[in-house]
């Protein structure tokens, strides 16, 4: 939590004791449970929706203004050559080249198909130069193909449309990514895989929702759905799987917009969708099914604030069936639902768990990120904490050196009650 963020908590605390509201009285007016309101108040959750922010002005009678001035701007980093280099090579128009190039042999699909398998997997370990390389072999093989009129070509370029535009969003670079998610979109309206367009549809929600563009995200998961329902009665599990997995992203965007009622009521329609599905399957690189519900169920309960319900639903999830990715994923969302309970060491030693099972995937998630800047701002004496924050990238710069701790910071209850397990 940046002290901005923290700034504003302060604020709302001070301003809701002046008009003589309790917590409890407080949290109805702003539509929001009093949890919400206590984590908000102690600066372990920010208020991320401007609406909502609005509407605590008008419940304390103050100006917007008065509780989040302007925030200080983050110095520019320089942008890398391989991600100006992604950009780039998305502006070029591959399609054209091949239109006016003379007629060639068509290329073996075969190996270009290995090749986007590997696109995906340099993509999810973050190696995004290699991804280039590959992306700059492959799509003008795959136009080419496309050209020809070969349904297969669109489809596979759909799908490595896709993993650059998750590339793109992943590195910040938002209107290129949505460019690349509208191409993937084309190439599967091409492919006429109405199925295919709905992965697409997915994808860009993701695009939104990196870019924190949680209107625009929630539209089109809605439209997909609605779009998609309409073949729900054929035989074949692969508009099941896809049309759960956007009910899922449906119920984690309304978690994101701290809208509990449709949060609930996507997880129940979730849940039914599965149960017709029998088992985990994966469509189109969208994984769902009973665990993937599961795992959805806690992460919403963070994103509400609710650590309680978060932390008992993980603990009801058979870790030793998960891959290393959602195993990756329940440690990061559990340690986010003790860093909400600011229970500093159970968090780390969570986030450490889920570093030594997958690194790549753990230093460049953004909530692991969020969290340890949480866990600083609690307690920067937490024992390997200053370390792990290096590691990923988030700056301490007045964490004093390991083995200079005083005193724990804890309350003497908390001493009282001895140390917890996970």
């Amino acid at each position: 939590m940046t002290g901005h963020e923290s700034g504003i908590g302060r604020k709302i605390a001070y301003y809701r004791a002046r008009k003589g509201l309790s917590q409890r009285d407080f949290a109805p007016l702003i539509k929001r449970s009093e949890a919400w309101v206590s984590q908000v108040e102690r600066g372990v959750r920010p208020v991320k929706v401007l609406d909502v922010l609005e509407r605590i002005a008008e419940v304390l009678e103050i100006p917007v203004a008065e509780l989040a001035p302007t925030a200080p701007t983050a110095q520019a980093q320089p942008v890398p050559a391989h991600v100006l280099a992604l950009r780039r090579l998305l502006a070029g128009d591959h399609a054209l080249g091949v239109a006016v190039a003379e007629v060639r042999d068509l290329p073996d699909l075969g190996p270009l198909a290995e090749q986007v398998e590997t696109a995906w997997a340099r993509a999810r370990q973050a190696r995004y130069a290699d991804l280039l390389a590959l992306l700059e072999s492959q799509i003008p093989e795959l136009e080419a193909a496309s050209g020809a009129g070969s349904a297969r070509a669109d489809a596979l370029l759909a799908d490595l449309y896709q993993v650059w535009a998750v590339a793109l969003a992943e590195l910040r670079q938002f209107d290129a990514a949505w460019a690349a998610a509208e191409r993937a979109m084309a190439k599967a309206q091409r492919s006429a895989d109405p199925v295919l367009m709905a992965a697409c549809a997915f994808r860009r929600a993701i695009v939104f929702q990196r870019a924190q563009q949680l209107e625009l995200a929630r539209h089109t998961v809605d439209t997909a759905r609605a779009a998609l329902g309409t073949l729900l009665d054929q035989p074949a599990p692969r508009a099941l799987t896809v049309y759960g997995g956007l009910t899922l992203q449906s119920a984690i965007i309304a978690a994101r917009m701290e809208d509990t009622e449709r949060v609930h009521e996507m997880l129940r329609q979730a849940r039914k969708v599965s149960s017709a599905l029998g088992a985990d399957r994966e469509e189109y690189r969208i994984a769902f099914g009973p665990t993937a519900v599961d795992l959805q169920e806690v992460a919403a309960a963070v994103e509400l604030g609710d650590a309680g319900t978060a932390i008992r639903l993980a603990g009801k999830i058979d870790a030793t069936t998960l891959s290393d990715f959602d195993r990756g994923r329940l440690l990061v969302d559990t340690a986010r639902a003790w860093a909400q309970r600011r229970s500093p060491e159970r968090a780390l030693a969570l986030l450490l768990a889920a570093e030594a099972l997958a690194p790549e995937q753990i230093h460049r998630h953004r909530s692991v990120r969020s969290a340890t800047a949480d866990l600083l701002s609690m307690d920067q004496r937490t024992p390997g904490l200053a370390e792990f924050a290096q590691r990923i990238g988030v700056d301490a710069p007045f964490i004093p050196p390991p083995g200079g701790r005083s005193a724990p910071p804890r309350s003497a209850l908390r001493a009282a009650r001895g140390p917890r397990t996970i």
